[in-house]
C-alpha cells in the first residue's frame, strides 16, 4: 500500500508505460518495421506490456527501490493485459483476445502459485523456529541464484520457438535498431521525469527500470494464443530477451555509477 501512496512514482510509471511507450513503440515500428506487419504487430505488444518479474532483480542491482518496483507489479499485469487487446485494435485494426481460460492458467501458472508456495514455505519455517535458517541461508542463497533463474526461463522461450528462430535468423537484425532506440529514449525519459518530479536517487533507479523491462513471457503467450497462424509475431518477443537483458545489465551499472556520483557529492 506504500508503494501507491508514493503518487508520483504510480503517475510517472503509468503514463510512461501506458501512454508514452505504446506511442513510441508504434512509431518506432512505422519507421523500421512497416514492411513487416508481423513484426511491427510483435514489436507493439512487446513494448506495450511492462515486466512483471525480472526488472525487480535489476532494481536491486542498482541499488534501487525494489519495495516500490514490486508494488506496482500488480497493477502493470492488469493494465497490460486490459489495454493490449485496445492497442492493437488502435494501431493495427485487430483484437488479439486472449481466451480468459488461458489467461488465467497462465496467471495461476506463473504468478499465483510461486506466490503462493513462497508464503507457504516462509510461514513454516518461521512456525517452526527456524526463523535463522530461513534469513541467513534460504534468502541469501534464492537471491544470489536469481539470475541463474531468470536464464533458466528465457532458455525456456528459446526453447518453445527454437526452431522460427533458427529458420529466420535475419528477424534479429530486423529488430535490433528499434529496441536499442527504445531502451535508449526510454531510459532519457525516465531519468528526465525522475529529475523533473525529484525522485530520490532510488526511487528514480526504480522508475527507469520499471518502465524499461519488457514482459516477453507474457506477450509471447497472448501472441501465440491470438495469434497461431503468425509465427513471426512470435518469434519477434522471443528475440527480446537477448537485447534487452545486456541492456538492462549496463542500466544497472550505468545507474550505479550516477549513485556514486550522487553520494559524492
Amino acid at each position: 500500500m506504500k508503494g501507491f501512496r508514493h503518487r508520483k512514482f504510480v503517475l510517472l510509471s503509468l503514463a510512461i508505460n501506458f501512454v508514452w511507450t505504446p506511442l513510441l513503440a508504434y512509431l518506432l515500428g512505422h519507421v523500421f518495421l512497416s514492411g513487416q506487419q508481423a513484426l511491427w504487430i510483435g514489436f507493439v505488444m512487446l513494448m506495450v506490456t511492462p515486466c512483471t518479474d525480472w526488472y525487480i532483480i535489476f532494481t536491486g542491482i542498482a541499488k534501487g527501490n525494489t519495495v516500490l518496483s514490486a508494488s506496482i507489479l500488480p497493477l502493470n499485469l492488469v493494465l497490460q493485459v486490459v489495454l493490449l487487446p485496445i492497442y492493437l485494435l488502435l494501431f493495427f485494426n485487430q483484437t488479439g483476445m486472449l481466451p480468459v481460460e488461458a489467461l488465467l492458467e497462465s496467471t495461476v501458472l506463473v504468478i499465483v502459485l510461486p506466490f503462493v508456495l513462497a508464503q507457504v514455505t516462509r510461514l513454516l519455517l518461521l512456525r517452526s523456529g527456524r526463523q535463522p535458517l530461513f534469513e541467513e541461508r534460504l534468502l541469501p542463497a534464492f537471491e544470489s541464484a536469481q539470475v541463474l533463474f531468470l536464464g533458466l526461463a528465457i532458455m525456456a522461450m528459446f526453447a518453445s520457438e527454437g526452431g522460427a528462430l533458427l529458420n529466420n535468423l535475419e528477424v534479429v537484425y530486423i529488430m535490433l535498431i528499434p529496441l536499442l532506440l527504445f531502451f535508449a529514449v526510454n531510459f532519457t525519459v525516465g531519468r528526465l521525469a525522475s529529475r523533473w518530479v525529484r525522485l530520490s536517487y532510488g526511487d528514480g533507479a526504480s522508475l527507469s527500470l520499471t518502465t524499461l523491462a519488457r514482459n516477453s513471457p507474457v506477450s509471447l503467450a497472448i501472441a501465440v494464443a491470438a495469434f497461431p497462424d503468425t509465427p513471426l509475431i512470435a518469434l519477434a518477443l522471443v528475440i527480446d530477451p537477448l537485447i534487452e537483458l545486456p541492456v538492462l545489465g549496463l542500466v544497472s551499472q550505468a545507474l550505479l555509477l550516477i549513485r556514486g556520483k550522487l553520494i559524492r557529492e
